[in-house]
């Protein structure tokens, strides 16, 4: 089965085309090392819940918007080697978070192994 990076990414609604530019960027890098997928999706049909939801797990602000990000990897192994690459390119090692056209320190990110795969 594959593994997955996940992302769940509070953007300023004034930098969502500096966003998609940003993670075009990215997502190529990423595919250049190996990553099978890249997939950044803009929030349209996300509310506040109650205990729990999207916008809450990232503290959203009124001018912000969820943005739900995922990359797809052969294994857990393939994802660290890739990774590893990634974060030596220097196209991305200069990157620090101040120059992110977003909040970094809210970004909600994690490792996921598939377990279920219907295509």
């Amino acid at each position: 089965m594959a593994y997955v990076d996940g992302f769940v990414v509070p953007v300023p609604n004034n930098n969502i085309d500096q966003y998609k530019e940003f993670a075009h960027k990215f997502g190529l890098i990423w595919k250049e090392y190996g990553a099978l997928e890249y997939r950044e999706c803009v929030a349209d049909d996300v509310k506040p819940g109650k205990l729990t939801s999207f916008p809450q797990s990232v503290d959203l602000k009124d001018d912000e918007t969820v943005i739900f990000a995922w990359i797809v990897y052969r294994s857990r192994e393939h994802r660290d080697e890739v990774n590893d690459k990634v974060m030596k390119d220097p196209r991305v090692a200069d990157m620090s978070p101040d120059k992110m056209p977003f909040d970094a320190k809210r970004m909600i990110f994690g490792g996921f192994e598939m377990v279920i795969d219907l295509k």
